[in-house]
């Protein structure tokens, strides 16, 4: 299933994309994308309705995040081989954790804000894997169990904030609007290998990230049972697993980083796209 959420900020609302590729109104029997409809029992539940029953939504609708109340928002830095290489830094022997606020979370459309006094803010394009059943001390064996889905994100980031000031990458990582998610939520059963999926981005038209998730160092599988051995995955959490190489930061000779009146577009294969405005916050 494709499952989506659409409306003004702070009021969206449950949607689905119909087998004829239609969007669908889901608002009338369910309450959200979010909390117990993502677990197993709850995705089932949805598989049961009729898409083509529900109401169709008028052309140009608000996407929002694809995901509501989410609890923790973690990612995985230089899970990339080759993107480790373009920032100059070696492959960790295990993965790299910071999270993002969840202020940073908003719709795969909306502007993206430039912060005041930024001078180095830059774009990521990564796959996003959201938590379904609890998992806590699990092995890889039984990690893909715990997946509920998957997502685009667009892993924003300050680069002066992340690696110039004092302390962790995250007052870097989580200004309002650093975190599009979306369009949809892919359930885990439509995307049978996460590891081998195309991933891209564009800024003004100009391709610079080209990459393709089976280059991760550590896969999807591998991520959530590392992390579980640190802290209960939670419903609705959302793993970013990192980004492959093109970022601003690796241009060469000169680096490359968003102004304010940018378009950024970006997507994974089956999973959908995303296109941002840049914005003065």
């Amino acid at each position: 299933m494709k499952l989506f959420r659409h409306g003004p900020v702070g009021a969206e609302r449950p949607g689905i994309v119909a087998p004829d590729g239609s969007a669908r109104d889901l608002s009338a029997l369910l309450p959200d994308i979010a909390g117990p409809l993502l677990l197993p029992a709850g995705l089932d539940s949805i598989r049961a309705l009729d898409p083509l029953a529900l109401p169709v939504l008028p052309p140009g609708f608000r996407h929002g995040a694809c995901v509501g109340q989410v609890p923790k928002f973690i990612c995985v830095g230089l899970n990339y081989a080759d993107h480790a290489a373009e920032t100059g830094t070696t492959v960790p022997p295990e993965p790299v954790l910071f999270m993002k606020g969840v202020n940073a979370i908003c719709g795969a459309h909306d502007d993206i804000e430039i912060p005041r006094g930024s001078s180095k803010t830059d774009w990521e394009v990564e796959l996003g894997v959201v938590i379904g059943t609890p998992a806590k001390y699990v092995s890889e064996a039984e990690a893909m169990a715990h997946v509920a889905g998957y997502c685009v994100v667009h892993d924003v980031s300050e680069r002066a904030f992340q690696m110039e000031r004092q302390g962790q990458w995250v007052k870097g990582k989580s200004h309002d609007s650093f975190g599009p998610i979306g369009p949809w939520l892919v359930t885990a059963d439509e995307v049978p290998d996460p590891q081998a999926l195309d991933l891209w981005l564009e800024v003004d038209g100009h391709r610079y990230q080209q990459g393709n998730t089976r280059t991760m160092v550590f896969g999807v599988a591998a991520l959530v049972s590392y992390i579980s051995q640190f802290m209960t995955l939670q419903t609705g959490d959302i793993i970013s697993t990192g980004t492959p190489p093109g970022v601003g930061l690796g241009q060469k000779p000169h680096r490359v980083y968003l102004r304010a009146g940018q378009e950024v577009r970006l997507g994974l294969a089956g999973l959908g796209e995303q296109r941002q405005r840049t914005v003065q916050a």
